[in-house]
């Protein structure tokens, strides 16, 4: 049995070379936290992820400043434990990446995402997104369903793959009550 390309790319990024991924590194700092791509790094990821070369589709890559999410330091009353050290925000790189990618641009709808790289400053991604009122987008089976509007601003409610992960939808037990959120689990009990 022979062993098509997308296999050996996916092979090849399960140990990249170091050097060339830090040089590319050291370009994309230098560029905007946004930029527009011809085509994915990843090609074997994004294929699998949705992604098909035709007129619709726009690759971003967004740049995320690692590091913890803190909080607030309050600054008045008198306060038993100050606990702006520990996370509170449960969202996940990937997810913050795509929903900073929807709101710089509203009229792209995300698809889903895939890390490219890391270094000590920041996260990189490419972010898969679909042009809904192209025609090509309208008329493809399976991805006409962006086009409805129930599907717009799906990062920010949550509804990508990374959304649905960091909200805990990936488990289906249903001893665990997260849906439809955690906040209206907690009020049925058990």
């Amino acid at each position: 049995m022979t062993k098509g390309m997308y296999h050996y790319i996916r092979e090849a990024w399960k140990k990249p070379d170091a050097k060339t991924l830090r040089e590319r590194m050291t370009e994309w700092r230098k560029e905007e936290v946004f930029t527009k791509v011809d085509k994915p790094l990843r090609l074997d990821r994004a294929r699998s992820l949705g992604y098909k070369d035709k007129k619709g589709f726009v690759i971003i890559r967004v740049r995320v400043r690692r590091g913890g999410h803190k909080r607030p330091r309050p600054n008045k009353g008198r306060r038993s434990k100050r606990l702006h050290i520990n996370k509170n925000l449960k969202m996940s790189y990937k997810w913050i990446a795509e929903e900073r990618v929807s709101k710089k641009f509203p009229n792209l709808g995300v698809l889903n995402s895939y890390n490219i790289g890391k270094d000590g400053v920041s996260y990189f991604f490419e972010v898969i997104c679909v042009d809904p009122s192209r025609p090509e987008i309208k008329n493809d089976k399976t991805l006409k369903w962006m086009v409805e509007s129930g599907n717009r601003n799906r990062p920010e409610r949550g509804l990508t793959s990374a959304g649905k992960r960091s909200r805990g939808l990936w488990n289906k037990n249903p001893t665990i009550k997260v849906r439809p959120s955690v906040s209206a689990g907690m009020g049925r009990g058990k």
